[in-house]
């Protein structure tokens, strides 16, 4: 039976290396697909694999609860490290990562797509500030979408941008949701109104006509949005 090598190994070596430099530069440690990424390993099964036994040897710990969780201890020379990972505790406490879980058409409602509405992969999420999320909300009914179109962009909600939904098969009148039409399998983002029995889809664009449904039992409600992140490039 093969015994596994004790001590450090090359690879060991390289990803304590970027670790560090990683922290000095960034003020934050690096998530398991830019470690993978900079040390040639596809699999982020795989880096999990290295980076728990790192800590096994006591050369890191790691909190699964926390975005981006790794606190380095020692260098691969074995040098004690604690300035770089006081300076980003504050940091590393205060993210949290929320599942990119597939898109959402803010236009009319678009079919959807296989890849929708299901995850990526595992280390698929979009790391936010948890003081931007509503105070009390858990984190597991929070997902985010990709948004396509622009029937939303007076609600400042823009194509490319990204929204963060809270688990919801209920709405209130005014609350920005997606929406899944189960007779047709199409989903779009729009205002929720319940009005004289018939659903209103309102778009917040004045080039846009809303969308009525005379069948409320078509509508399903599958998130709310509590927070909109920007496209970098608008």
């Amino acid at each position: 039976m093969a015994r596994r090598r004790t001590g450090l190994s090359p690879r060991h070596k390289k990803i304590l290396t970027f670790l560090e430099t990683f922290l000095s530069e960034h003020g934050y440690p690096p998530s398991i697909r830019e470690i993978g990424d900079h040390t040639q390993i596809s699999s982020t099964s795989v880096v999990n694999y290295y980076l728990n036994q790192l800590a096994e040897m006591n050369y890191l710990e790691r909190d699964s609860n926390v975005s981006r969780g790794i606190n380095l201890l020692k260098t691969s020379n074995g040098s004690l490290l604690q300035n770089v990972n006081n300076a980003v505790t504050n940091l590393t406490e205060q993210l949290v990562s929320v599942p990119l879980v597939g898109n959402i058409v803010a236009g009319e409602p678009m079919p959807v797509p296989a890849s929708d509405f299901s995850y990526y992969d595992p280390d698929s999420g979009i790391d936010v500030a948890r003081s931007l999320l509503p105070a009390g909300d858990r984190l597991e009914d929070l997902y985010a979408l990709r948004v396509h179109g622009d029937s939303m962009i007076d609600a400042m909600v823009n194509d490319g941008d990204i929204v963060v939904m809270k688990k919801t098969n209920q709405a209130r009148n005014g609350e920005m949701v997606a929406i899944w039409l189960n007779d047709r399998d199409e989903t779009t983002l729009k205002y929720f109104y319940l009005e004289n029995g018939q659903v209103r889809l309102q778009p917040a664009n004045p080039t846009m006509k809303p969308i009525i449904i005379n069948d409320p039992s078509i509508v399903e409600v599958q998130g709310k949005v509590v927070l909109v992140i920007r496209r970098l490039d608008q």
